[in-house]
């Protein structure tokens, strides 16, 4: 695989020579700067690759190009957005960038309760923590309709949880909750979420799917033309929230969205974190089956807290939480053997080691949430150690 680290640019606190004193081949970015809706420039592109080279690495994929929620919708300004969206792929295509990362969440981007809980052994991680989350929806919110969405004994918890919650824990809920895309200034007040829900009035999973399908309709035969790869991430958690409908979280839902535009162009970021959410997620087999039209990997771990889903959950470390991630490297080492063999000139999937746990000095760092620098390398260290292992001859796997 191609091991890329994500770096959100200049602000970011983990610098491009750290990732490549980690380990990382390359740099996944985005233009965190350029307003949604509005087409990148070959100007803001090259200026990002410069500063990515001058740290002694490349810009090789891209996430996010944002999809706005007018587009999501298909209301207000979604043709416009749509237009600048092919124009961002022809000027990175102009750059020599070819694959693109994405999400179709609606409103909110992943969304966790703790940006840093601590661990038993002291390190900090990102949380989900249910009944919170039912807290923050029925009391702070106060979203019309939220008690029906979960059971009587929950609701029960969540009201003694709030009854309790001191100043401080309700404003950093209600901030963490609100947070817009990673590396973005977006974000919503409380107020400002109401307004964003109430775009989503009428719009079920069915209809949000089909406005998709019909935005990858318009863009996969531009990214084709272009020989680029377009790679839909899956919903962070991979359950409904706040009453919006999520598309991406089960094979079910990537196979109908495949098959509605079947090009190679249309494919996957495989997330082992936000599918492994799901208890009847069964990752390794979805590899398998997904395996032509995966184009990025992002490899972590959850540790489901509850039963069932919606559930807790936190982020682990890489080898630890509920996926056999063996077993996942396993099958993308496989994929990659099957398309050399094809002679497939994308052979070679992306794979970044996604989040991480703060330890040792990034508890000091303050870096972007879920992204610190010894986390990441000491992630990216265990996953490249089994790639490398299932890769030798006496496997039979090179």
């Amino acid at each position: 695989m191609r091991h890329i680290w994500r770096w959100f640019g200049p602000i970011d606190k983990v610098s491009v020579p750290d990732a490549a004193q980690a380990g990382a081949e390359g740099i996944v970015s985005a233009l965190h700067h350029v307003p949604t809706g509005s087409a990148w420039t070959f100007e803001e592109i090259r200026k990002r690759q410069d500063e990515v080279r001058a740290g002694g690495l490349e810009w090789e994929l891209v996430e996010s190009i944002p999809v706005s929620e007018s587009i999501k919708t298909m209301t207000g300004d979604w043709k416009a957005h749509i237009e600048a969206w092919k124009e961002s792929l022809r000027q990175l295509a102009k750059a020599g960038i070819s694959t693109v990362c994405y999400n179709f969440m609606p409103v909110l981007d992943w969304t966790r309760t703790d940006l840093r809980w601590e661990t038993a052994d002291g390190a900090r991680a990102m949380r989900f923590d249910l009944v919170d989350f039912i807290s923050f929806d029925i009391h702070m919110l106060q979203r019309p309709g939220a008690p029906d969405d979960y059971p009587a004994q929950l609701i029960e918890a969540a009201r003694e949880r709030f009854a309790g919650m001191p100043q401080e824990k309700i404003t950093a809920l209600s901030r963490n909750i609100g947070a817009g895309l990673p590396g973005s200034s977006d974000g919503y007040s409380i107020a400002e979420l109401r307004t964003a829900l109430a775009r989503y009035d009428g719009i079920g999973a069915d209809a949000l799917r089909d406005n998709l399908i019909d935005f990858l309709s318009e863009v996969v035969p531009v990214a084709e033309e272009l020989d680029m790869r377009l790679c839909a991430h899956g919903d962070d958690p991979p359950w409904p929230l706040l009453g919006l409908p999520r598309i991406l979280s089960t094979e079910q839902d990537y196979v109908r969205v495949l098959n509605a535009v079947d090009r190679n162009a249309n494919g996957v970021t495989f997330c082992t974190g936000s599918l492994g959410a799901r208890p009847d997620n069964d990752l390794p087999a979805m590899v398998k089956r997904l395996a032509p039209r995966i184009h990025f990997a992002h490899l972590r771990n959850v540790r489901r807290e509850t039963e069932g889903f919606p559930c807790s959950f936190f982020e682990d470390q890489h080898l630890d939480g509920n996926t056999d991630m063996i077993a996942v490297i396993a099958a993308l080492v496989s994929e990659e053997r099957s398309r050399r063999a094809e002679g497939r000139t994308d052979h070679q999937i992306f794979m970044r080691p996604d989040h991480g746990q703060e330890i040792l000095d990034d508890l000091t760092r303050g870096a972007q949430p879920g992204y610190p620098a010894i986390g990441r390398l000491k992630g990216l260290a265990e996953l490249r150690g089994i790639e490398q292992t299932l890769s030798h001859p006496v496997f039979g796997m090179n």
